[in-house]
């Protein structure tokens, strides 16, 4: 594909049966399709995968079935004497062509178109090996040369034997797909609106609502207007324990209403739900590729060319050596089959595709091959805490005046909470909700990291830090430093630039901190929580949650939120690997400076461009849990290349020592292939941190 004209490059994914293409944009899509088409191969539109990996499976059983038939006379009149009458050898070449040609089929036709293009595989080594078994018999049977002994039964049975492999492979790799194929079924069809009609979910709009019973899925992404309930995310997000929801909460479609019924307002359609964006990141890591791959594919690249010449070399030096013809056939013949290189070819993509996909369904979404690599090296992770190690659900727990009356504290409460309600900042809107009712804000300004200033009701109001203010009376300094000991956030409000008012905005840490931080200690990994509130409060919660109990955690307090991808670059500059776990928004810098940026999802928002990772739940647990698979995964991917490599290293010299013959070898590629499948398969099994 890349010979042809319009492409600048072209992988192909030998396990998902995709290649990307990137070209010049001078071809169109039907055009290309018909290009591709004339060199050999089948363009498959996506509504039709299912059906062709059927109607392949179907192909290859019926061709193993009449190998499978066939091919055991074959071998008993062969190797048994008493079996071989009087022209036993002709039965046995009606026996095995069928098979050789007929059940062969698919690899001699790939051989030869690939033949058309110079190239070389592991179809050409299986091609090359059962025809020479069955020239060679015929040339023998018919021409009666040699010493009369024929190879039939060995071309049928290397046929067999690999397509036996071959169909298992295939089984076991769709297997591989089982994971984001049930992700991509989760859906509902249609959707029940409020007023009792039913229609289909393609056309549900954003805006409409609709009813969700006891026990039914829900059907689109949205916020629930009416009802309370629990809902069962797991399937999406990976959390085990169902969430209780009411009026103004968000959840993802398709996940299961547990007991209440709840009326939904969708929020998002099609396309744009949280399940469409994960089976389309998940799809898009499947089909990219690991820096190791590229060893792989250098040496497949040369491996064909280079068995074919060992093949060769190793009939012409069993003649030089005095050995008869059949023996130098024989070894010949088993050192094509046992170098096939389809082990290796399968070796990383079937390990990103099962990984990826058991990811997805613990709600860890890896973005590429890549990725998995970033985080063998990643030695410290660095948590932003509001909403991250804490809920971020900000609420207000106390408020507190200096020398004012009780009807001023209230006047001045008000003033203050008009105009955090014209900033976005979570403790800005838990100040902005404790009173019921604003003021007229005029000349408002928003000093990001410091606090916002405005005129409230003819008065010059300031709300922030301490350094926002000219001047911080003791007793609102006591206050403050009272409520930061014990972890809340202290916010200071004052008119005139002096400080009348103490706001205690606490922000619970969630219940799960403890045990993530625990994890990614397990894991080897320093610990730094990166914050923009306070050194007091920033020290409370990370005591509170474990983080300083290993060497290496650190606390960094009073970052402003554009300064947080500096604190990345100093760790970087200080020879660290550093992996940015933040919300995806505010910390987006810092993720994309990060080696490994780590997003934590709302549930509803997970394609967040500047991370590697997506985590879809609120648990820090998951965070580790992704770590742990990334780093289990790209182990079983070396695990695969080196039992490929090795097995290749160690049986090449065997089959031409003739050790190994043809039927054995056979055997022995078909079971590398296996190995390498089911090795892949071991990381379904991946449970992580929040099994229980």
């Amino acid at each position: 594909m890349r010979k042809l004209d319009a492409v600048v490059d072209a992988q192909v994914n030998f396990a998902t049966g995709r290649a990307v293409v990137r070209h010049d944009g001078s071809i169109d899509a039907a055009t290309f399709a018909t290009e591709i088409e004339a060199l050999g191969y089948t363009v498959i539109g996506d509504d039709e995968t299912e059906a062709a990996e059927g109607r392949r499976e179907s192909d290859l059983k019926r061709r193993f079935a009449v190998g499978s038939v066939l091919t055991p006379p074959a071998m008993a009149i062969s190797m048994l004497d008493v079996l071989q009458f009087s022209g036993w050898r002709w039965i046995v070449a009606a026996l095995a062509t069928p098979v050789i040609l007929w059940s062969g089929w698919t690899f001699h036709r790939a051989a030869g178109r690939n033949l058309r293009h110079g190239a070389t595989t592991m179809d050409t080594l299986v091609s090359m090996g059962s025809l020479s078994a069955l020239v060679w018999s015929l040339v023998v049977l018919i021409g009666d040369v040699g010493d009369g002994h024929v190879y039939f039964e060995t071309g049928a049975v290397i046929v067999t034997l690999i397509l036996a492999g071959k169909w298992m492979e295939l089984r076991a790799k769709r297997r591989s797909g089982d994971a984001i194929r049930a992700l991509a079924d989760l859906g509902v069809r249609t959707a029940r609106l409020t007023d009792g009609s039913e229609i289909a979910l393609d056309d549900l709009v954003a805006g409409m609502r609709f009813v969700v019973r006891p026990g039914e899925k829900i059907a689109t992404d949205g916020v629930i207007v009416d009802g309370h309930s629990a809902v069962d995310a797991s399937m999406v997000t990976g959390e085990p324990v169902p969430v209780e929801v009411g009026p103004g909460d968000e959840v993802i479609g398709a996940t299961i209403n547990a007991n209440g019924s709840l009326t939904v307002e969708a929020t998002r359609v099609g396309s744009d739900t949280a399940l469409a964006q994960i089976v389309r990141l998940v799809d898009q890591a499947q089909g990219s590729r690991a820096q190791v791959q590229r060893l792989a594919d250098r040496v497949s690249g040369v491996f064909v060319p280079l068995a074919i010449v060992a093949s060769a070399l190793t009939l012409i030096a069993w003649l030089v050596l005095g050995h008869g013809a059949d023996a130098a056939f024989t070894a010949a013949v088993a050192v094509l089959i046992i170098a096939c290189p389809c082990a290796l070819g399968l070796a990383t993509p079937l390990g990103i595709m099962v990984g990826t996909g058991r990811g997805a369904q613990l709600g860890v979404i890896i973005k590429g091959g890549e990725v998995l690599e970033d985080t063998r090296d990643i030695s410290v992770a660095v948590l932003d805490k509001t909403g991250t190690v804490t809920t971020g659900q900000m609420a207000v727990a106390d408020v507190r005046s200096y020398g004012l009356s009780d009807t001023d504290t209230r006047a001045l409460h008000r003033m203050a909470a008009s105009l955090e309600g014209l900033s976005e900042h979570p403790i800005a809107r838990a100040i902005a909700v404790s009173v019921d009712e604003h003021l007229s804000v005029t000349d408002f300004v928003n000093t990001p990291g410091s606090g916002v200033a405005g005129s409230v009701d003819g008065a010059a109001v300031h709300v922030g830090r301490r350094s926002f203010f000219d001047h911080v009376p003791d007793g609102i300094e006591a206050d403050a430093a009272s409520a930061e000991a014990q972890g809340s956030t202290a916010v200071l409000a004052g008119r005139n630039a002096v400080a009348e008012m103490v706001f205690v905005v606490s922000d619970r840490i969630k219940d799960t901190s403890v045990d993530a931080i625990a994890a990614l200690h397990d894991q080897g990994l320093s610990v730094i929580m990166l914050t923009g509130d306070n050194t007091r409060t920033a020290h409370s919660v990370a005591a509170a949650v474990g983080i300083g109990t290993q060497q290496g955690d650190e606390v960094i307090a009073e970052v402003y939120p554009g300064d947080k991808a500096d604190v990345i670059s100093r760790l970087q500059a200080d020879g660290r690997r550093v992996a940015m776990v933040g919300d995806g928004i505010n910390d987006a810098p810092a993720l994309a400076q990060a080696d490994l940026g780590i997003a934590v999802g709302t549930g509803t928002d997970v394609a967040i461009e500047a991370s590697d990772l997506t985590v879809v739940s609120g648990d820090l647990r998951a965070v580790a849990d992704a770590i742990a698979l990334s780093r289990r995964t790209l182990s079983t991917i070396k695990g695969n290349l080196f039992w490929a490599f090795a097995y290749n290293a160690a049986a090449i010299p065997l089959a031409a020592l003739g050790v190994l013959n043809p039927m054995v070898a056979a055997a022995a590629m078909g079971l590398s292939s296996l190995f390498v499948v089911s090795n892949s398969l071991r990381l379904r099994r991946f449970t992580g941190y929040r099994r229980n």
